[in-house]
């Protein structure tokens, strides 16, 4: 379970390769192809997800506060890269050609496990900033009312000045988050996997990766979206595919931009 001997470190090479344009295509299609080797496992992750936030959407339900699901379900893409650390695991096992089993999909031995921790304690930083920054819009467009039924809260999102105020500001704040956490998060977590190096190292080298590649960054960044706003809309069940496809093309993001 331990990661190849032959694994680069960071002290010997810190740079981030310039990619083409298109390169997010070639990435998605390799992470395409480790998603159906042994698809068990990366269906079965992705199903695990699927479950995960199927009981957190019916439990925010029963407590009555179910439009938070909606704030929920737009920082579903701040937590995913730290929970996709058995998907990049996979892909790099099929690269070295090393034995695959669920076991060493489930209990990963990375180069650095203590900062990996670091990570997401930052990545879930984010996300409670991006609910607090949600609930305070909500208050400020909405008054001091509860929460209403997601059925009443959408017509009032979509169809009244005040829902469309904050659908707008919201929107705008929310992408700001996400694309910092993105630029933070890009190649970080496979850094931190397999290379000795600690978080504000991986952060500065993924930053560095998004402003060095500011357009193939942004395509790929653009594809996570839409890729993710269609698992969502699918009432969950498409992140069954989605969510591993997306861990699974990281790591490919996560070589060619290393250059490793």
């Amino acid at each position: 379970m331990e990661c190849s001997s032959n694994e680069p470190s960071l002290a010997a090479d810190t740079g981030i390769n310039e990619v083409a344009l298109d390169e997010p295509w070639r990435w998605l299609s390799k992470g395409w192809g480790d998603l159906w080797h042994r698809p068990s496992l990366s269906l079965g992750y992705g199903f695990v997800v699927v479950i995960a936030s199927m009981i957190l959407t019916s439990g925010l339900i029963s407590l009555h506060i179910a439009a938070v699901v909606l704030a929920l379900g737009a920082g579903f893409m701040l937590l995913g890269p730290i929970l996709a650390v058995g998907l990049y695991e996979k892909s790099r096992r099929i690269e070295a050609n090393e034995q695959l089993t669920p076991k060493e999909i489930l209990f990963v031995a990375t180069k650095s496990p203590v900062q990996i921790g670091l990570m997401g304690f930052v990545l879930c930083l984010a996300l409670l900033i991006w609910i607090r920054i949600a609930t305070l819009l909500f208050a400020l467009f909405y008054g001091p009312q509860p929460f209403p039924p997601l059925d009443q809260f959408l017509p009032s999102l979509l169809f009244t000045a005040h829902g469309l105020g904050m659908l707008l500001v919201g929107t705008v704040s929310g992408g700001l988050i996400a694309f910092t956490v993105f630029a933070v998060s890009a190649i970080s977590i496979p850094i931190l996997m397999v290379e000795d190096s600690d978080a504000p190292t991986a952060i500065v080298l993924s930053v560095k990766s998004v402003l060095k590649n500011s357009k193939p960054m942004l395509l790929w960044a653009w594809m996570i979206m839409l890729l993710t706003i269609f698992g969502l809309a699918t009432g969950y069940l498409g992140l069954i595919i989605v969510f591993p496809l997306v861990g699974h093309a990281t790591w490919h993001a996560y070589r060619s931009l290393r250059g490793i």
